[in-house]
C-alpha cells in the first residue's frame, strides 16, 4: 500500500464517491483513481466501498473504519510538509480564512492590517460562506482557519475557542416610532413590542438567528419576518428604504458610519452570542497562523491554543 493509494481514497470520499469528481481534483484518470483504489482493497482482503455496477454508493461497514484511518495518515503526512514549510520558509506561505460577511466586514478589518505588518510575505485569501460551510472548508483543508458566530462548535473534527462576545442591536430610520422612545422607554422593549412591526433579519444560518427564532417561539410571540439576508450590510439598506426594523450583530452598527439609523441594543431580549475561531484538530498550525489566531482573539495565549489542537481538554 502506499500514499497515492490513500490519497485516492480520501478524495473520492470527500467528492461523494464521485470518481470522475475525485480524479479531476487530483489531476489524473478515473480509470487509474479506481484501479488504485481496487489494488489497495485486493491488498487489504476487504471491500472499502459498495458498488453498484461500476458506480460508488458509499463506504462500506469495515471501509468506514479504513476512511477514518486514512485520514489521519494522511493528515500528518500533512503535517510534515507544513513542519517543513515552517522551517524553510518560516515567514511566507499562504493563510485561507473562511469567514462570514459579517466578520469579514466589521471584525477582521482590525486585524488584517496588523498581520500584514508582521507577515508581508504571507498571502491572504478570504473565502465567504454559512457557517456550516466553514466548518467544511477546515475539516476539507480548503480553509486554514473559520471565524463564524453559529454551528462551528457543533462540528466534529474541529477545535473551536472564543474570540470575542457580541449582542444583537435593532436598526431602524430616524422617523421611525422606536426611535422617538427615551432611552429608558428603549431599555423596556419587550417581544410584544417588536412583534408590531415588519422585520428584516439574517438568514437562518447566520449571526445568532437560530437564537431569535428560539427567543420567539419560546414565548408565543410570531414575527412578521418580511426579510432575510446572508450579511448586515444588506438588511440596513433594506431598512433604510422603509421595509421594517432590523436586526443585527452588534458590531455590524456604528453610529459614526451608520448616520441614517438608530441603534438599540436589544441583548437582553436575544442573549450574548460568542463568535469562535476554529481549525482542524491535530493540525500543525503555522507560527504566522498561530499569530493571527492571537490577534483575532487577544485573550487566548499561544500554549492554550496549541494545548486545544493537540486535544488537551484542560486547555
Amino acid at each position: 500500500m502506499n500514499l497515492q493509494q490513500f490519497k485516492f481514497v480520501r478524495e473520492t470520499v470527500r467528492r461523494d464517491f464521485n470518481l470522475t469528481e475525485a480524479a479531476r481534483v487530483l489531476h489524473t484518470s478515473q480509470p487509474g483513481v479506481s484501479k488504485a483504489i481496487i489494488e489497495l482493497e485486493d491488498e487489504l482482503g476487504l471491500r472499502i466501498f459498495e458498488r453498484h455496477g461500476k458506480r460508488l454508493r458509499g463506504l462500506t461497514r469495515p471501509g468506514q473504519v479504513v476512511a477514518q484511518v486514512v485520514d489521519r495518515i494522511m493528515a500528518e503526512v500533512d503535517n510534515l510538509k507544513k513542519v517543513s514549510e515552517e522551517f524553510a520558509r518560516r515567514d511566507e506561505g499562504g493563510l485561507t480564512i473562511a469567514c462570514t460577511h459579517t466578520q469579514a466586514r466589521y471584525a477582521l478589518p482590525k486585524v488584517v492590517p496588523e498581520f500584514r505588518r508582521r507577515f508581508p510575505k504571507v498571502h491572504l485569501s478570504l473565502v465567504q460562506g454559512s457557517p456550516a460551510q466553514l466548518a467544511e472548508m477546515v475539516l476539507h483543508e480548503q480553509a486554514d482557519i473559520a471565524v463564524a458566530t453559529e454551528a462551528l462548535a457543533q462540528s466534529p473534527g474541529l477545535v473551536t475557542l472564543p474570540c470575542y462576545t457580541w449582542e444583537h442591536v435593532l436598526v431602524v430610520t430616524p422617523e421611525h416610532p422606536l426611535a422617538q422612545l427615551t432611552s429608558s422607554a428603549a431599555r423596556k422593549l419587550t417581544l410584544a413590542d417588536l412583534v408590531e412591526y415588519p422585520l428584516v433579519t439574517y438568514e437562518r444560518a447566520f449571526s445568532g438567528r437560530t437564537a431569535i427564532d428560539r427567543v420567539f417561539r419560546d414565548n408565543g410571540a410570531h414575527p412578521d419576518i418580511v426579510l432575510e439576508a446572508i450579511d448586515a450590510d444588506v438588511i440596513k439598506t433594506y431598512v433604510e428604504l422603509g421595509m421594517g426594523v432590523g436586526i443585527i450583530a452588534g458590531v455590524a452598527y456604528d453610529p459614526r458610519r451608520d448616520r441614517n439609523l438608530v441603534g438599540i441594543p436589544v441583548g437582553r431580549l436575544f442573549g450574548r452570542h460568542t463568535t469562535r475561531v476554529a481549525v482542524k484538530a491535530g493540525v500543525f498550525l503555522r507560527d504566522y497562523i498561530l499569530t493571527f489566531m492571537e490577534l483575532l482573539a487577544p485573550e487566548l495565549g499561544r500554549e492554550q491554543i496549541l494545548a486545544a489542537v493537540n486535544g488537551d481538554n484542560t486547555a
